[in-house]
Parts: C-alpha cells; sequence; structure tokens
C-alpha cells in the first residue's frame, strides 16, 4: 500500500487542502498534514496531481516499507 505524506517543506499556502479535505487538513501551526495516509487506488490520480501542484514540493506518495 502506498502512503501519503507531507514534509516540513510546507510552507502552509493550502492548495492541497482545498483540493482534498479527505486526505489533508491544517495542523495547529497553519501547515498541512496528512489526514489519510493510506492511498486508495481510485484517489491515487487526483493525488499524483496535487503532489505535482505542490510550489513547496512537499507531498510526496511513498512506497509501505
Amino acid at each position: 500500500m502506498e502512503k501519503l505524506r507531507v514534509s516540513d517543506a510546507c510552507i502552509g499556502c493550502g492548495l492541497c487542502v482545498a483540493q482534498n479535505e479527505k486526505y489533508f487538513e491544517f495542523n495547529d501551526e497553519g501547515f498541512s498534514k496528512v489526514k489519510q495516509e493510506d492511498v486508495e487506488e481510485n484517489d491515487k490520480e487526483e493525488l499524483l496531481n496535487i503532489v505535482e501542484s505542490c510550489p513547496a514540493q512537499a507531498i510526496t506518495i511513498e512506497e509501505e516499507k
């Protein structure tokens, strides 16, 4: 299963949260964090688009180790 991650590089622009509240939310400091880390296959294409659109390149999808 693939896992969604948001790194410390996040600048808190909110683009990911605005595009998908199922997977992303804001933490107490106003930065994005993962709400649901397990990537569902039917959501993967949308999430890949969000990964590409992140201005800080802070979002990744990784294979579970």
